[in-house]
């Protein structure tokens, strides 16, 4: 499970930061979390596939994180998705986006499936690979957070072993869900023989734009990483407030009361070119603090 950073600075693009947009990686298959402008471009630049991702979540309706959904919903026609789609957002969202293809006369390429986000806490995606949980967070207008969480794929597979006693791949699955394997002989090849521990599930969390505010606390505690917006510093906690904003140190205390593994801060407003003070700010309270970096992928 690994998350890419693609924009992390608040409404403005500035000092080279653009504004948010992220993508989350689950066995492969690529999840966008907001939709800033410049969005397409910077998955050029940082080689984020739009042929590996089939969602899309939108957690309000500011523009610094959804102008540059048109331009990629547009651009993957025309570059001849078939795939269909599905997209989170607001139900806000969808008239703006008909709008846009009705005055262009854009037929997409693509099934195009809109799922309204709903008010209270629910699970909106579940896969054979994951879930996504939405929850609200208190922004100046309607705002969702999210959970990601992974799901097990079972014990790990041994090939080597499987092959000394003549398992073939078509017999793996039992093996991954915990079962022992009987020759044909009747010999049975216990199960820690051929297989190890798989990889534990992760749980992610996507906090951005939010007040500091504990009614999210249910929905984020024991995530391995999450990320929080911290918008400002500590000394301008009086102006985040007034514009429903989080500072670094109010980020790093809902991650220590979370239990969070890692905290990861963006959404950085464009009065700060420099960075370091957040990282100074936040780790005081929560040690294992990254400050993100555009292109940067992060392991959970």
């Amino acid at each position: 499970m690994r998350v890419t950073i693609l924009g992390n600075n608040s409404a403005l693009p500035a000092f080279g930061r653009h504004p948010t947009a992220q993508t989350v990686t689950v066995y492969g298959e690529v999840l966008l979390f907001d939709c800033g402008e410049g969005t397409q471009m910077q998955m050029q630049r940082y080689g984020v596939k739009w042929k590996n991702f089939n969602h899309v979540f939108i957690s309000h309706m500011h523009g610094d994180h959804y102008f540059g959904l048109p331009g990629l919903i547009n651009s993957m026609s025309l570059l001849g998705r078939t795939a269909p789609l599905h997209l989170y957002g607001p139900a806000t969202l969808q008239p703006i986006l008909d709008l846009i293809l009705q005055a262009a006369n854009t037929i997409l390429k693509y099934d195009l499936h809109f799922h309204p986000l709903p008010e209270e806490a629910t699970m909106i995606a579940d896969t054979q690979a994951f879930t996504v949980t939405s929850f609200p967070v208190q922004h100046g207008i309607e705002c969702h957070g999210f959970v990601v969480e992974m799901k097990t794929r079972g014990r790990r597979i041994l090939p080597e072993k499987c092959s000394e006693y003549g398992i073939a791949p078509e017999d793996f699955e039992p093996l991954k869900q915990g079962m022992d394997h009987v020759l044909p002989d009747g010999t049975v090849v216990k199960n820690e023989w051929v297989t190890d521990v798989g990889p534990r599930p992760r749980k992610y969390a996507y906090c951005t734009d939010t007040l500091y505010t504990e009614t999210i606390l249910p929905f984020i505690s024991g995530a391995d990483m999450i990320y929080h917006e911290s918008t400002y510093l500590n000394d301008d906690r009086e102006k985040a407030e007034a514009r429903f904003h989080s500072t670094a140190a109010q980020a790093a205390a809902m991650a220590l009361k979370a239990g969070a593994g890692q905290l990861l801060l963006g959404h950085f407003s464009s009065k700060y070119k420099e960075l370091d003070a957040f990282r100074e700010e936040a780790a005081a309270i929560f040690p294992n603090v990254i400050v993100s970096v555009q292109g940067e992928a992060y392991d959970l």
